[in-house]
C-alpha cells in the first residue's frame, strides 16, 4: 500500500513545490493546477502518492490515517489539535500569523477587562475562545469559512480572529491587528500510527525533508 502525503491546495501549495523537489519527491505535473479534477496524483517513487485537499482537511486526513503525511499549517493543527499527529518538521513556509482585528476607527474603545461577553467573528473558533478565555472573556463566536474583514462593518461581529499574511486586507477593509494570538508555519505532519506500524517507510520520508531543509 502507498504512503499518501497530503497537500494543502492554495498559497501553500505553490510554496510546497521547491521543498518537494528538494526531498526528491515529483508528482504528476498537474497536482498544482488546481484546475485539474484530479486530487490524487502519483509521484516519481512507486510507493508514494500525493493528494490535494483543502487547508483545514490536511490534518483530517492525517489525522484519521488517510493519509499517512501531510504538510500542514500551524493555524490549523492549533484549531483541532489531534492527538494522533505528530509534528516533527517546522518546514518553514507559509509562515503567518493568526491575529485579532477591530475597525480602525473603533481601537481602543473596546475594553475587554469591563468586558465578560463580546462577539467575534472567525474560522477558528476554538483558537478565538481559547483566547479570550485566558482573558477572562467568553467569546460568542460567529462562525465564518470566508470574507471575516466584512463582519464588524456590517454588525455580524465587533471583533475577528483571521490568520493575516501582510496585513493588506485588513488595511483595505478599514481594520488593524490589536493582538497577535500566534506566529505559525507550515509543518510535516505525520500519522502517530503509521509511525508506529511503518516506522522505516515514514522515517525515510521524514529525513527526506529534513535533508531538503537542510539544502
Amino acid at each position: 500500500m502507498s504512503i499518501v502525503l497530503a497537500l494543502p491546495k492554495g498559497r501553500i501549495l505553490d510554496e510546497c513545490g521547491p521543498l518537494l523537489s528538494r526531498a526528491g519527491i515529483e508528482p504528476a505535473a498537474d497536482y498544482a493546477d488546481e484546475s485539474s479534477r484530479r486530487l490524487r496524483f502519483p509521484t516519481n517513487h512507486p510507493g508514494l502518492d500525493v493528494i490535494r485537499v483543502r487547508s483545514f482537511d490536511v490534518a483530517t486526513f492525517v489525522a484519521f490515517g488517510a493519509a499517512q503525511i501531510g504538510i500542514c499549517g500551524g493555524d490549523v493543527m492549533m484549531e483541532f489539535d489531534y492527538p494522533e499527529i505528530y509534528a516533527p518538521l517546522d518546514l518553514d513556509i507559509g509562515c503567518c500569523r493568526i491575529s485579532v482585528a477591530e475597525p480602525r476607527d473603533e481601537v481602543g474603545q473596546t475594553d475587554l477587562n469591563a468586558q465578560s461577553r463580546i462577539r467575534v467573528a472567525s474560522k477558528y473558533p476554538n483558537v478565538a475562545r481559547k483566547h479570550f478565555a485566558a482573558r477572562g472573556v467568553q467569546a460568542e463566536i460567529v462562525a465564518l469559512n470566508g470574507s471575516m474583514e466584512l463582519a464588524p462593518g456590517l454588525g455580524l461581529s465587533r471583533l475577528i480572529v483571521d490568520l493575516v499574511q501582510t496585513g493588506s486586507t485588513l488595511k483595505a477593509n478599514g481594520l488593524v491587528e490589536t493582538d497577535v494570538i500566534a506566529h505559525v508555519s507550515s509543518r510535516l505532519i505525520v500519522n502517530r500510527i503509521a509511525l508506529k506500524t511503518r516506522p522505516d517507510e515514514i522515517a525515510n520520508w521524514i529525513e527526506n525533508f529534513r535533508r531538503a531543509l537542510a539544502a
